[in-house]
């Protein structure tokens, strides 16, 4: 990782793979469930999770040592409630139409569990720069398999990717393609992306066996 020390290369590289906070901690299924459809808003929410947690972990290092305990919570939501509406503000003005379909989904992010839990696990007992990486290591993991699961739902659900026909030329009114395609509409609803993440978890799994959990 260059200028990273072999311990501050593992804040960002670990949820990655064998601590992936979907995958692994299974934390995140929500938002993944719901706006994968389109690989388009994978990407975005994957960069508005970026700079939330990123910054957000920052924040809350640097407040760690004046936070009453008691209200801990209610600052970490505050903080990161701040952060959502700066994404969804920048949305609204750059790119309305995707606001509009991601719509609830930025708001809840406030409520996103590997956010709240890296604030609590991490940010508030250790320093600004580690609570940064780690911060920017977990949102890569999540966003990785945001992707993943949005690059498969979009293109064997609608045939496209970010919105571009992929799988041949669409062919007028029918919702058929080209070379025998049939756009799938199982994928484009909630249930497949539970599939695919059950699919990238048993890959993940039989590469690396230690990660299965003995019964």
């Amino acid at each position: 990782m260059g200028i990273l020390s072999k311990k501050d290369a593992q804040l960002v590289l670990d949820p990655l793979a064998d601590n992936n906070p979907i995958t692994i901690q299974v934390l995140g299924i929500c938002s993944a469930l719901a706006i994968t459809a389109e690989l388009k808003a994978s990407l975005v929410m994957a960069f508005s999770v970026l700079f939330v947690l990123g910054v957000g972990n920052v924040v809350i290092s640097l407040l760690r040592n004046v936070i009453p305990s008691k209200i801990r919570i209610i600052v970490q939501l505050v903080v990161v409630a701040t952060l959502v509406i700066i994404v969804d503000q920048v949305l609204k003005a750059f790119a309305y139409e995707l606001s509009k379909t991601l719509s609830v989904f930025v708001g809840l992010i406030i409520t996103n569990c590997i956010i709240m839990g890296r604030f609590e696990a991490f940010a508030l007992g250790n320093g600004p720069w580690k609570s940064f990486l780690d911060g920017i290591g977990n949102a890569l993991g999540y966003g990785v398999i945001l992707i993943i699961i949005g690059f498969f739902r979009e293109l064997l659900g609608s045939g496209t990717l970010l919105g571009y026909a992929v799988l041949g030329d669409p062919i007028a009114k029918t919702g058929l393609y080209a070379y025998g395609y049939e756009n799938n509409g199982f994928m484009i609803i909630p249930p497949a992306a539970l599939i695919v993440v059950g699919i990238i978890i048993w890959v993940q799994r039989s590469r690396n066996p230690q990660l299965i959990e003995e019964a």
